[in-house]
């Protein structure tokens, strides 16, 4: 089978690796298309320890595992949890402390022409939604995780710092509710898509300091937060969505003095996300930079690297 491998932070494309075998509660799906994130390049530059298949933002068909899942075009939900825990049992699977992660822990990814993962996992595709669109759905579903964490009353001055990848997506997902919305941006690129969508830019520097309800830091370094640590009210709320290798260095008093509220935000709901998609109220498709052969992977996590490029897709079939 053809695949990406990564170990010991190289990554490397592999014709050899053996096809998965999915186990009795499993679905083995054959990969259409995948999208290179932000925790990807981050795993390769030693996020975290990986071994193996990474990739995790995927729409593929099953072609093994429960009769009704067979054909079906589908997404999944990227942790595998034991389901019988404590943190499983109380509904927080997210948290289970023994769970794999596609592409992340101990599971492999979804950059190979098959996967294997629980069929509970699995969301079908509506049939609207095409392929490429479809390929944003655990992003968008991070993006959506917000809302899930955080209640903001209408009218709230809301800024989301970073106009990445997944801080377009947060962007686009705040800005269908009824919120103040104002986006700090560098490249123009990003700014001239937000505007297109009737979103509000900036810079850090034009925004009034300790002036915002709710902030959302999606940089993807750790700058980030300091802009995001200056930006947020006293009493008000600081979102966490970026992802890194290394430390960040933090002023614990003052967010004690201020008396900030610190959420960290990880994977979302995958159901609205395919609703958003399917009613068209979040455009997504103006997002791809880039798509490439799967085996032209390795060239495809260098473009996604660099800087100032949005969604770069690998196409399995190509």
């Amino acid at each position: 089978m053809l695949g990406l491998w990564l170990q010991d932070g190289d990554l490397r494309l592999h014709d050899d690796l053996p096809p998965p075998e999915p186990a009795p509660d499993e679905a083995r799906v054959r990969v259409l298309t995948a999208g290179v994130c932000s925790t990807d390049l981050e795993l390769v530059r030693g996020y975290m320890p990986f071994t193996g298949v990474p990739g995790h933002e995927f729409v593929g068909v099953v072609e093994d595992g429960p009769t009704d899942w067979v054909g079906q075009r589908v997404v999944g939900e990227i942790n595998a949890p034991c389901g019988v825990c404590p943190a499983c049992q109380a509904g927080r699977g997210n948290h289970c402390p023994t769970r794999t992660v596609v592409g992340i822990v101990n599971h492999h990814g979804a950059f190979a022409e098959q996967m294997v993962l629980p069929a509970h996992n699995l969301h079908r595709v509506p049939d609207n939604v095409p392929t490429e669109a479809a390929a944003f759905t655990e992003p968008l579903a991070a993006a959506l995780r917000i809302g899930e964490q955080v209640r903001h009353a209408p009218g709230s001055r809301v800024v989301v710092v970073g106009a990445g990848r997944l801080g377009q997506l947060i962007s686009r997902t705040l800005a269908v509710t009824d919120c103040e919305l104002s986006v700090v941006v560098r490249s123009d690129r990003a700014r001239s898509l937000l505007e297109s969508h009737g979103i509000h830019t900036t810079s850090a520097d034009a925004l009034d300091p300790a002036s915002a309800d709710l902030v959302v830091e999606a940089t993807g370094n750790p700058q980030g937060f300091a802009i995001a640590r200056r930006l947020v009210r006293p009493g008000g709320t600081l979102v966490m969505k970026s992802t890194y290798a290394g430390d960040l260095t933090v002023n614990a008093s003052m967010l004690v003095v201020d008396e900030i509220t610190l959420v960290g935000s990880r994977c979302g709901p995958f159901a609205p996300a395919l609703a958003l998609l399917a009613s068209g109220e979040v455009e997504v498709r103006d997002l791809i930079a880039a798509r490439y052969a799967l085996r032209d992977g390795v060239q495809a996590f260098a473009e996604a690297g660099r800087p100032g490029v949005l969604k770069v897709l690998v196409d399995m079939l190509s």
